[in-house]
């Protein structure tokens, strides 16, 4: 073919590099993730504060497309518990984008600050994420990552709004999503045993988050030393897996019937029988007046402080990054079930109440059914590190292992979105 007939393909317009710095005055590095650096940054026209984000391309494929699908996501999203993004900037170089900042403070610090705290304080709370997700919903964006720390009063105002935070981890649901990600302690059954998911995730996510706001507890641990991480997630994931928990005393014997009901039907682990976020608002914890007043402050606060000071679960996220082989469970075979959404909030259904420490709420506890829930889930390697990560997408990760001779089902190597 003559050269005269072959046609150039559009040359992509980039941002000058000037143009970021000449709209915002960026400041020191606050802290770096694993595919960005954070920075503050001061629009020098109307002097307002934004964070800013800085992917650089040379970081290699995953930096990049995890920048381009963080953008592709914020730019669909306007809701007023959601931060919004305000800039975004691509040089030849970097990715920048530019999201509003909250100055109030997590959810954690604002209850151990009041004087008095109450299932009602709660449910307010819980009420504006659970608005903001069913409307990520509704654009089929799967947050992926719910949690207390991602959970932030906007501003220090008394009446301040809750507003969700980093959507480094977030995915649309085009077809069910199949790569694990998230922190371990509120990963839903479906994730832990590598089936397909989708959306009912944040909703599980939502229930460890209730089950916290409201007892100081977690609703899964384990009590392996803290250097066994081994030892300590394989349990975790067992527990999840087969949805066991407990409202124990006597530190849910204050919490109302409606609220343990709300909990169970989100705590559910068949995802298809899982409550919605939509359903979630409809609840009458939500939506109604069954969220009791009673002050809990003293109870929930010597928990938080007693389970979270050291700051495990607060400040570092311990991401699993050798799951080995995790399969999901055969239907049926673990035995695992839970309460049906929309059963009646009065009686407490099936897994509601304190159970043995073998026996999983809502499941049946033979010692058979215990065995199989311990044969699906193999060893872990898990690490720490000081920022939320994002794992790598499935595709590529099958075809690396295809290059190396495996089946995507063999390993689990590191992850990104």
């Amino acid at each position: 073919m003559p050269f005269g007939c072959l046609t150039l393909g559009d040359r992509k317009d980039y941002n000058n590099p000037s143009e970021v710095t000449d709209k915002y005055d960026l400041g020191q590095i606050v802290k770096t993730e694993e595919f960005c650096e954070i920075f503050r940054a001061k629009d020098r026209n109307t002097l307002k504060m934004y964070t800013c984000k800085k992917f650089l391309k040379k970081d290699g494929r995953k930096v990049r497309k995890a920048a381009k699908n963080e953008i592709t996501i914020l730019k669909m999203v306007k809701h007023h518990n959601i931060l919004q993004l305000v800039d975004t900037f691509e040089t030849k170089k970097e990715y920048f984008l530019f999201v509003e900042i909250a100055t109030g403070r997590e959810v954690f610090d604002w209850i151990l600050d009041q004087g008095y705290y109450s299932e009602r304080d709660t449910s307010n709370v819980v009420r504006q994420v659970l608005e903001a997700v069913a409307y990520l919903h509704s654009l089929k964006v799967v947050h992926r990552n719910l949690k207390l720390e991602n959970l932030v009063y906007f501003n220090r105002l008394k009446h301040s709004k809750i507003v969700i935070s980093d959507f480094q981890l977030a995915k649309m649901e085009n077809g069910l999503i199949k790569d694990p990600c998230g922190t371990p302690e509120y990963l839903a059954p479906e994730v832990v045993g590598r089936q397909r998911y989708g959306r009912p995730v944040d909703c599980w996510a939502i229930g460890v988050i209730i089950y916290i706001l409201l007892s100081g507890n977690p609703p899964f641990y384990n009590d392996a030393e803290e250097e066994e991480y081994d030892n300590r997630d394989k349990s975790l994931f067992l527990k999840i897996l087969s949805g066991d928990y407990e409202f124990d005393s006597p530190y849910w014997d204050d919490i109302s019937d409606s609220a343990k009901n709300l909990v169970a039907s989100l705590l559910e682990v068949d995802q298809d029988q899982r409550l919605t976020a939509q359903e979630a608002i409809g609840h009458e914890w939500i939506s109604g007046n069954a969220a009791s007043d009673k002050n809990i402050k003293d109870g929930v606060c010597a928990q938080i402080e007693k389970n979270f000071a050291k700051a495990k679960w607060k400040k570092a996220v311990r991401v699993t990054t050798l799951m080995k082989r995790l399969r999901a469970p055969e239907q049926g075979e673990s035995g695992a079930s839970s309460p049906t959404p929309g059963a009646a909030a009065g009686p407490l259904t099936s897994n509601s109440g304190p159970a043995p420490p073998t026996s999983a709420p809502g499941t049946a506890s033979s010692s058979t059914e215990q065995a199989s829930a311990k044969e699906q889930v193999p060893d872990t390697d898990t690490g720490v590190i000081q920022a939320p990560t994002v794992t790598a997408a499935r595709d590529e990760e099958e075809a690396g292992e295809r290059r190396n001779g495996q089946t995507p089902a063999q390993t689990l190597g590191d992850k990104t979105a």
